[in-house]
């Protein structure tokens, strides 16, 4: 069998994945879309020495990668194919499509992307009652809420982001979203849909681990936390300030960078512990269970009695944050800088080493 080439969707963490298979000696391939190539096909193109895009193929859009034609292309380069969460988004987070309609092998187990969608069954909140971690109080109804919480619900327009919101009560969830709605920020049919949680307070922590079917191990690849528009603008405003600025400039959450953070190491034992718990949940929900890298996006709380983690999303692909290989955990174990692209390279490359790819993809 043919050494695989490393294929993934020009967005979100293709350059992590393709840097990180160059490293492994594995040929890398993107599939990009017309009008955003040039990332690909030329900046970071592979020359002597330098880049890392071995090959770009352009698509007029980027759903068109379910032709059956286009994924004859993949299938007769050998491909193995890393998907991340824009790769779910511009299909419309088609899960059905993913599933059955994408004949080209995937690492992962592709069953597991849709448990980030919170309308599936079984989905990440079931995986984390099965695995007996700890995440946020929800309410069944606004009526209910008694303490500020967070409201995670699809933008109207850009469906994979999500337009959270704080709210104090039920007349404060009242006004917002019909405030919302009139600006045709979301929908009726989204809100419905939407998850209403108790706002914890504390230090959100992104830990990111990676499960190795092949040495059956768990691995901590690093940690980081997220840079938000407009929250972390907000914030930089003298506080005397903050209340005139938010008249005009409603506050919101989406997602704009990542930054690399440590923990306390006497935090580790318990991240760990929860990572072992999610990866057996896995197992026995949608077995094979989780393969490669997967996130608990957490809040470290200060207690009392002591410091815990309250998980507030799962993810269960490769994460958006490339940065995380700044922090030294990968390093500990590895004894220099591991990022999570080159951490699936490396899974791929000892899994065709021992005949023994079928353990990796899906």
């Amino acid at each position: 069998m043919k050494i695989p080439t490393i294929a993934v969707l020009g967005s979100h963490s293709a350059l992590d994945v393709c840097r990180g298979a160059k490293d492994e000696r594995l040929e890398t391939l993107v599939i990009a879309e017309i009008g955003r190539e040039q990332t690909y096909a030329s900046y970071y193109k592979s020359r002597p020495g330098i880049g890392c895009v071995d090959e770009c193929m352009v698509l007029d859009h980027f759903s068109d990668i379910l032709s059956p034609d286009f994924q004859k292309k993949l299938r007769a380069k050998n491909v193995i194919f890393i998907p991340h969460r824009s790769f779910e988004a511009y299909l419309n987070f088609d899960y059905r499509a993913i599933e059955n309609d994408f004949h080209v092998p995937m690492f992962g187990n592709k069953y597991l992307l849709k448990i980030e969608e919170r309308q599936s069954r079984p989905n990440q909140y079931d995986l984390l009652e099965e695995a007996n971690i700890r995440y946020p109080k929800q309410y069944s109804s606004p009526k209910a809420i008694d303490r500020l919480c967070m409201v995670k619900v699809s933008e109207r327009t850009r469906v994979f982001e999500r337009a959270f919101f704080l709210v104090s009560g039920y007349q404060d969830y009242v006004k917002k979203t019909k405030e919302m709605m009139g600006n045709q920020k979301i929908t009726g049919q989204a809100l419905a849909a939407s998850v209403i949680e108790e706002f914890v307070v504390g230090t959100p922590v992104n830990f990111n681990f990676f499960y190795s079917p092949i040495n059956k191990r768990l691995e901590l690849m690093g940690t980081d936390t997220r840079r938000q528009t407009n929250l972390d603008g907000v914030l930089r405003v003298p506080a005397t300030y903050q209340e005139a600025v938010l008249k005009s400039l409603p506050l919101t959450f989406e997602e704009s960078g990542h930054i690399a953070v440590t923990v306390l190491e006497s935090m580790l034992e318990k991240a760990f512990s929860l990572g072992e718990a999610f990866v057996a949940a896995t197992k026995r929900l949608y077995p094979p269970g989780i393969i490669g890298p997967f996130a608990l996006q957490s809040i470290i709380t200060s207690g009392p009695p002591k410091k815990d983690i309250v998980v507030i999303d799962v993810s269960p692909r490769m994460p958006g944050s490339p940065g995380i290989s700044a922090t030294p955990y990968g390093a500990y174990l590895y004894g220099k800088s591991m990022s999570v692209g080159r951490r699936v390279a490396k899974e791929i490359r000892e899994a065709y080493t021992k005949h023994a790819m079928e353990r990796i993809i899906t």
